[in-house]
């Protein structure tokens, strides 16, 4: 872990010299909490060091108080009774719980350097005044006693999850807010995403001696505690019938932790990389599943550690617990009653996450496509190399999503925040399908290797930074030497879609003159194949003139001069007779994403002289 600190830290040092605007806050927190199983509540205390890197002088701090979100009446519940697709997760079970079954925090006492402080909850936030501003450059600690209900599951976390493990603990305790260059985020808990300062976090959970716990860090006390975490020789040591669980984690942005008395716990080392732990309930009906899970585990970790950057952490924890599947540093909860293809599927994509998400860590709240986008890219070309099949399209799937709601009028712009998409579906299209689709859509731009390449610089340069959008763009056009803010402007500003047709085909004097036709409002660049009868092809490229060059696959085609974007019609001359070719294609690869690809081929039996029709 100190090897880790290292690194990080002259990673982060060597990023400040490059960029003196650069800044993040710090945060490290030591907590204590005493679990009572048979309430589902917890006292707490924490200490809290937080360090001001910004410019700014700061007269209060926010703390997100996740727990009081599952109240009937609260936001996450009215928007769940509100909205028109409610996630079925949700539903209408918030507003049904009884008073043993809410959750909720509540902070007893809170100081700033030993001096108290004033603060006010206002639902899921912990609104705080500070005695004295802190300056920047400078550290404060704050010191805090708060007690805890834990909800009954509902979503993400709680007690006694649908597969009926006991404790699934995501959000739990008062996490400070984090401030950057666009200033506080202290975003109510509505259901969707989060956004956390990275620090160390230093925890100590006391809970009866017969449970299992897993989650974010390492165990350092394992010798202490047992249950396959300790030596041979381990000796747990129990003190009024309870453990107490130690856990350490470095340079993370969250701690997420899970515990049950019936957990099976299993561990395997992936060489050179970290160790995996796997938690999971005794269940004849999935047993095998699990069993067979570490090796495809072991293998995604691998292959993403190659493809996408090298995973930094120690240590991966895989618990069966939660609603589905959420990610969190170094560690996930999933559900485990799954057939082996889902169980290894969700298990690569939260993994997936670790790089997203856990390392990168934009604000998924303003930008969830460049999390659950990207981390859905990766899970795609993962699962294809555990589960290889020939026939399977890479991110099909994302397209069909996209296109979909594109027909039914629903779409929100992907710069609409997490919390604010008119419709669960909305969002979900959103952050997963169409951020997808725009990451496989650049290398269509750019050139697939250029940008696999760029990937792995932005892993690189922006792990541990909050990258935001412009961070990932300026990676991509120093990589390809393209000018990309068009691409952004339209694809994530806006709701304008891209539609190409070929509106004319005319053969003369062995010519063929094809005018193409732009029918949407976003432009983009166009790669026309030319199939030959003889089974040759001839690629023309034709780059946008605001992109200010070409892409690197195109070094063996035939480079056309570039279509001004303001130019409804284009017209690509090809030196070939009519009556050699057997068809015209706009982007064979599919890898664009033209929402009406039946107006894309013309195929030439159709006559030497033709107007396609809309």
């Amino acid at each position: 872990m100190k090897k880790l600190f290292m690194i990080l830290a002259v990673t982060c040092s060597l990023h400040s010299f490059a960029n003196k605007n650069y800044w993040q806050q710090e945060v490290s927190y030591e907590m204590k909490i005493d679990v009572n199983t048979e309430k589902h509540q917890y006292a707490g205390t924490q200490k809290l060091v937080y360090t001001n890197n910004s410019p700014d002088v700061l007269d209060k701090v926010f703390y997100h108080l996740y727990f009081n979100a599952f109240q009937p009446g609260s936001m996450m519940d009215t928007r769940s009774l509100t909205i028109e697709d409610p996630d079925p997760r949700v539903g209408s079970r918030i507003s049904e719980l009884q008073p043993d079954e809410e959750g909720w925090i509540r902070v007893k006492s809170l100081t700033m350097n030993g001096k108290p402080v004033r603060y006010t909850e206002v639902g899921t936030i912990l609104e705080v005044d500070l005695p004295t501003p802190i300056q920047p450059g400078k550290k404060v600690t704050f010191e805090m006693v708060w007690d805890a209900q834990v909800p009954l599951q509902i979503r993400r976390s709680g007690w006694n999850n649908k597969e009926g493990i006991e404790f699934s603990m995501s959000q739990w305790y008062p996490k400070m807010s984090e401030y950057d260059h666009m200033g506080w985020h202290a975003n109510p808990y509505v259901g969707r995403e989060f956004h956390g300062i990275w620090g160390d976090f230093d925890v100590e959970i006391t809970i009866d001696k017969d449970y299992v716990l897993g989650g974010t860090g390492l165990v350092v006390n394992g010798d202490e505690v047992g249950h396959g975490y300790g030596s041979e020789k381990a000796r747990p040591k129990v003190v009024n019938g309870k453990l107490t669980w130690h856990f350490e984690a470095e340079n993370v942005h969250d701690f997420v932790w899970a515990a049950d008395p019936d957990y099976i716990h299993k561990q395997v080392q992936i060489e050179n990389g970290p160790t995996m732990h796997f938690l999971y309930q005794d269940n004849p009906e999935f047993n095998e599943n699990w069993e067979a899970l570490p090796e495809y585990a072991v293998k995604a970790f691998e292959y993403m550690s190659e493809h996408f950057g090298e995973y930094p952490y120690p240590q991966y924890s895989i618990i069966q617990g939660g609603d589905g599947g959420m990610e969190y540093p170094m560690a996930t909860l999933i559900t485990g009653h799954r057939n082996l293809r889902s169980l290894v599927g969700v298990t690569v994509h939260e993994g997936a996450h670790s790089w997203y998400h856990g390392v990168l860590a934009t604000n998924e709240a303003l930008y969830e496509w460049m999390d659950e986008g990207f981390t859905s890219f990766a899970t795609s070309l993962t699962m294809n190399e555990l589960f290889p099949d020939p026939t399977r399209v890479p991110h099909v799937y994302a397209y069909q999503g996209y296109y979909g709601i594109v027909r039914d009028g629903k779409e929100n712009a992907l710069v609409t925040h997490a919390d604010h998409y008119t419709t669960n579906r909305a969002y979900g299209v959103a952050a997963y399908s169409k951020g997808q689709v725009l990451l496989e859509q650049l290398g269509y731009i750019i050139g697939h290797e250029v940008r696999d390449q760029a990937l792995l610089t932005y892993f690189d340069e922006w792990k541990f930074k909050h990258p935001t959008p412009n961070d990932f763009k300026r990676v991509m056009e120093k990589a390809s030497g393209i000018e990309l803010d068009w691409y952004f402007e339209y694809f994530m500003n806006s709701t304008h879609t891209i539609d190409y047709r070929i509106q004319e085909v005319r053969g003369m004097d062995g010519k063929v003159s094809v005018t193409l036709e732009k029918i949407g409002a976003m432009p983009m660049p166009l790669d026309v194949t030319v199939n030959f009868k003889d089974g040759r092809k001839e690629v023309h490229y034709i780059p946008l003139r605001i992109m200010r060059g070409e892409k690197a696959d195109a070094k063996d085609w035939v480079l056309e001069e570039d279509w001004p974007w303001t130019h409804p019609t284009y017209v690509l001359d090809i030196n070939a007779s009519y009556n050699d070719i057997s068809s015209i294609v706009i982007d064979e690869s599919k890898k664009m994403a033209d929402i009406d690809r039946s107006n894309n081929t013309v195929n030439m039996e159709d006559g030497v002289d033709f107007i396609l029709k809309q």
